[in-house]
């Protein structure tokens, strides 16, 4: 079986979506292939998002937002959006998620952490979703 791939989507990639996708680099140990992009990325990550992931083990400090391309989501198996709204192309067949989580941009550390553990919380259930399901044995 190929690695599923899930690629997450918010306004500017520069907040939620990055943390989202660090998290799920880290807690999938590379069994999910991970894209993130932003219908209209900013010109760098949140600080305040790379201070709160560093706090929990995670280095997100070297990504770069990245634009929403077609090809990204056709290349997806799940597509979860974080705040873009009709921005995000539709494909049928795909499995679509919206997360509705607080925009961390302009807030203080606080409030990000809170967002953090609410993203970790999510990917824990997504890759849990994610897991191949075993043969019944006989």
């Amino acid at each position: 079986m190929t690695k599923p791939t899930v690629l997450f989507v918010c306004v500017h990639n520069a907040g939620r979506s990055q943390m989202a996708a660090g998290f799920l680099k880290e807690l999938s140990a590379g069994s999910i292939e991970v894209l993130s992009a932003g219908s209209m990325p900013g010109d760098q990550i949140n600080p305040v998002a790379v201070e709160a992931m560093a706090e929990v083990g995670i280095d997100i400090a070297g990504e770069q937002p990245k634009k929403l391309s077609t090809e990204a989501v056709q290349a997806s198996d799940v597509v979860i959006t974080m705040g873009c709204g009709d921005e995000c192309p539709y494909f049928p067949g795909k499995r679509y998620e919206d997360w509705e989580l607080t925009d961390p941009a302009g807030k203080g550390i606080e409030t990000v952490r809170e967002v953090r553990d609410e993203i970790k919380s999510r990917i824990e259930s997504l890759i849990e979703s994610l897991r191949p399901v075993p043969p019944e044995e006989n």
